[in-house]
């Protein structure tokens, strides 16, 4: 019986997973067997989270702050339950408990996720910090699952933690720009330099995207470290997010905060199959639904 409510809890991860990212979606479906069932547990921990700071607490009448310490009290507690009620989270905690999750990185995830109830500007190193919290913890959690059933050596590891690092980074800040004006007209938040109406000037465009590309390439160093299990599907997410900084590259920095730059899915099918090519065979061909 137990093992049944398992495997319903973890359809329950994955159909978040499938509602909000297409391009996350198409990549996890690259990846094998357990590592993609556990990072869509994870996925849908985070993505709840992120839902409680950007206004479904609020629309729902409930006070996002106190949302959110009940959530992360629930999160980090997690591991030691073996059932819960809600199947996120018995997803989660089933993760969690198989491969390790340090509750440190949790903790600095839920910290940046506070920050964006509390704070609306950043200084440079407030986010230095918000980035390490929100995405490059995130990459060392996948990195977790990836690595839960492998021997490496401590050389290997620690390349893939920075690739990790770097590739976390890297999507975080492509987010930045493309969500720029929800960020800035909807919530009110202001991670870098830009003008009262929201837009951002050139040469700041120019300087992440600069950055993103130099960590896209620091983290594409890294991915024929990892286990097969993994390699192709985070190929995919890389491909398909520098893709994305390609047209964002392209888009007029003024366009950014009234226009949301995206790859279509035909696009993004055609780079999955390429790093099926370039990296391995799946099981699965990718056939990704509309956004």
């Amino acid at each position: 019986m137990l093992t049944r409510y398992d495997h319903a809890a973890s359809r329950a991860a994955a159909q978040v997973m499938g509602q909000y990212s297409t391009s996350f979606s198409l990549a996890t479906r690259l990846l094998r067997g357990r590592v993609r069932a556990d990072i869509r547990h994870l996925y849908a921990v985070v993505r709840i989270a992120d839902e409680l700071v950007d206004g479904a607490a609020a629309q729902a009448h409930t006070d996002p702050a106190a949302a959110l310490d009940a959530y992360e009290k629930t999160i980090l507690a997690a591991p030691q339950q073996r059932l819960h009620t809600d199947p996120v989270v018995h997803a989660y905690a089933l993760t969690a408990r198989r491969c390790g999750f340090q509750r440190e990185h949790l903790a600095a995830f839920f910290r940046s996720m506070r920050a964006d109830l509390n704070q609306h500007e950043y200084s440079t190193s407030e986010l230095q910090d918000y980035i390490y919290g929100s995405a490059e913890v995130i990459g060392l959690l996948c990195l977790q699952i990836f690595l839960a059933e492998e021997n490496v050596s401590a050389a290997d590891r620690a390349a893939m933690e920075r690739g990790a690092r770097a590739l976390g980074s890297a999507f975080q800040k492509i987010n930045f720009l493309r969500d720029l004006g929800e960020d800035s007209s909807t919530l009110g938040r202001t991670y870098f330099q830009q003008a009262p109406s929201g837009h951002i000037d050139e040469a700041t465009k120019s300087t992440l995207i600069a950055e993103i590309r130099q960590e896209l390439a620091t983290a594409a160093l890294t991915i024929d470290l990892l286990p097969a299990s993994a390699r192709v599907g985070v190929s995919a997410a890389a491909d398909i997010f520098a893709e994305l900084t390609n047209r964002l590259a392209a888009t007029p920095a003024t366009d950014l905060a009234t226009s949301r730059v995206s790859v279509p899915n035909h696009t993004k099918a055609w780079l999955a199959a390429r790093a099926v090519r370039r990296r391995g065979h799946s099981s699965q061909t990718p056939h990704p639904a509309g956004d």
